[in-house]
């Protein structure tokens, strides 16, 4: 006769499989938050306010998991693309606006991962000409000549190595008290700086193409109904995971910039400050992770947007289809990367400012997304005992009313006479 542990254990062991084969779009989407565009928000966050932003990683990290987990939700009942549910339900025109907007929003971001790889590059002594050119020529082969699951797999190896991070804020040794103290004593200044600080960190750690990447590979990858629970903690440990990275990024600049008033406005200045600070081992710590987040996302977010436009436009999208049988999708992928790659090549251009507008627009245009999103979990007839729950709905609507008011805010004030 078995013992009751000899009982429990092929439950156990078979979940755990279960859940190493729905693991992915979860972690890869919330990880891709700490791209090149969000290390810099959270290095001048940290460098500027010190510890008085990091408050914003705990009320940030619910509204993350409960909208990236109703985008995996609509993927698993519908088995369609965020996208091309809003084509269905309003319409070719509304969607091809929809698109226009979200592929503005998106090759800034997509610049703003090459500006990541020129900085981690050139603070490794490899200028930007010789970087830019192989890391494209590296990204279109990942994607044109592999499939799902090979793709997928470099993006988690990408998301392991975020761990650098996290080493590091160990490395520098903060006041732990002091920290534990700011992280739950929630402070606010009404101030133009760190209102733009505030919508930066907001925008990056949820940005708007991250519901249509999560949505578009969930279906990709073909979750079953009955293995909902599995991408749901895939979710879960994405969220967390993606904001306790960001939490050590801010953290880090905090502990060493700012006790020392330097003042920074990109990564890299960040990561070149640490050298006489926290000594060379955790600026190349800083400077890798820079670089591993800028290649891993710039690989996610063209993917992300040319998978939301064919889908939108009913076109074929996914890594799975050969070029022949998506054409519309890897031609659109293809010129992203040539843009986000080649007006970075231009030294006159400024990466601060490429970076900035990045994440503001994401701020901005995420509203307008949530609003689809929202209407559409919470229509019966698509989503049946699938749909939002009340507690789901407050969350999300909460959230929406937040990032308009911020934006409303943000733009009154700088519309404002400076004093």
């Amino acid at each position: 006769m078995k013992s009751q542990n000899d009982g429990k254990k092929p439950t156990f062991f078979r979940n755990i499989l279960i859940f190493l084969s729905v693991m992915g779009p979860g972690i890869i989407t919330a990880s891709i938050g700490n791209d090149a565009g969000g290390i810099t928000t959270y290095s001048v966050a940290g460098a500027r306010f010190g510890y008085s932003t990091l408050w914003i990683f705990i009320p940030m990290v619910l509204p993350l998991i409960v909208l990236q987990e109703m985008c995996a939700r609509m993927g698993i009942v519908t088995g369609k693309g965020l996208s091309d549910l809003i084509r269905e339900k309003y319409g070719v025109k509304i969607t091809f606006y929809a698109m226009a907007i979200f592929l503005f929003s998106a090759l800034f971001n997509i610049m703003s991962e090459f500006s990541g790889i020129a900085a981690s590059g050139e603070i490794f002594g490899i200028p930007r000409f010789a970087s830019l050119p192989v890391a494209a020529v590296v990204i279109w082969w990942v994607i044109a000549k592999g499939n799902y699951k090979s793709v997928e797999k470099v993006f988690l190896i990408g998301s392991f190595f975020y761990l650098a991070y996290i080493i590091t804020g160990f490395l520098v040794e903060p006041d732990w008290k002091l920290v534990s103290k700011e992280l739950v004593s929630p402070s606010f200044k009404f101030d133009r700086g760190y209102l733009l600080i505030l919508m930066g960190l907001i925008g990056t750690t949820i940005a708007p193409w991250m519901q249509f990447y999560q949505q578009s590979t969930t279906v990709e990858k073909g979750i079953h109904i009955n293995d909902y629970k599995y991408a749901r903690l895939d979710v879960t440990i994405g969220g967390i995971v993606m904001s306790v990275v960001a939490f050590f990024i801010v953290l880090v600049c905090a502990d060493t910039l700012f006790s020392k008033g330097i003042r920074i406005e990109t990564a890299k200045e960040a990561a070149l400050a640490l050298k006489p600070l926290a000594g060379n081992y955790c600026a190349a710590l800083f400077a890798f992770g820079l670089f591993n987040a800028s290649l891993f996302s710039a690989m996610i977010l063209p993917l992300a947007a040319s998978y939301s436009v064919c889908e939108g436009l009913g076109w074929e999208a996914g890594v799975d289809k050969r070029m022949k049988d998506a054409p519309q999708f890897y031609i659109l992928f293809t010129v992203l990367i040539l843009i986000g790659a080649g007006v970075i090549m231009f030294p006159g251009i400024n990466l601060i400012k490429v970076m900035l507008i990045s994440q503001v627009a994401n701020s901005v245009f995420l509203p307008f997304v949530l609003v689809f999103m929202l209407l559409l979990i919470n229509d019966k007839r698509l989503m049946g005992q699938y749909k939002n729950s009340l507690f789901y709905n407050v969350i999300s609507w909460v959230t929406v009313i937040i990032m308009i008011g911020l934006t409303t805010t943000l733009t009154v004030m700088m519309l404002l006479p400076r004093r």
